[in-house]
């Protein structure tokens, strides 16, 4: 690999772990809001698959805005529907990593507490998920595609 290309792969992952980062807390926050918020009740404490849902689609609008915007905003990307299904697609799987950690360790384990949760379904579970999004987004949603060719036609007047 060249320098020049390992250079720019390192700076995307540096752009993806940041925006990571970013939909992290605000997974973090929305289903702490969501499940243990306010005398330990939150609005969905009975429902935490549900609230980890939310809170899930919550981060992933700032994942393909960050990622869109920053990680791979250097690649040509035309609007096709079929970018925006990738994108649901590999969401859906990812959601599946965490909803699989959350519900594996409160159903199968018996662990419900604050901790446990955010633990097995925030930082485990996001973990798992963001490894699966990296290469996904970077193979399936965010694949550079060569602009048209009369995008890149020389100038009238150059003979070249």
């Amino acid at each position: 690999m060249h320098a020049s290309r390992a250079a720019r792969k390192a700076g995307q992952a540096g752009s993806f772990l940041a925006i990571g980062g970013l939909a992290f807390l605000v997974d973090a926050f929305m289903y702490n809001l969501l499940v243990f918020w306010g005398a330990g009740a939150g609005p969905l404490h009975a429902f935490p698959l549900l609230a980890k849902i939310v809170a899930i689609v919550v981060a992933s609008l700032v994942t393909y805005a960050g990622n869109r915007y920053w990680t791979f905003a250097d690649r040509h990307l035309p609007r096709r529907f079929s970018r925006y299904a990738a994108f649901a697609l590999c969401n859906l799987i990812a959601i599946g990593l965490q909803l699989g950690s959350l519900a594996f360790s409160r159903y199968v384990l018996g662990l419900d507490g604050i901790v446990a949760d955010n633990v097995s379904g925030t930082l485990i579970g996001q973990a798992l998920a963001t490894a699966f999004r990296y290469l996904s987004y970077d193979r399936f949603v965010f694949r550079h595609e060569d602009p048209p060719a009369e995008a890149v036609r020389p100038p009238a007047g150059d003979l070249g």
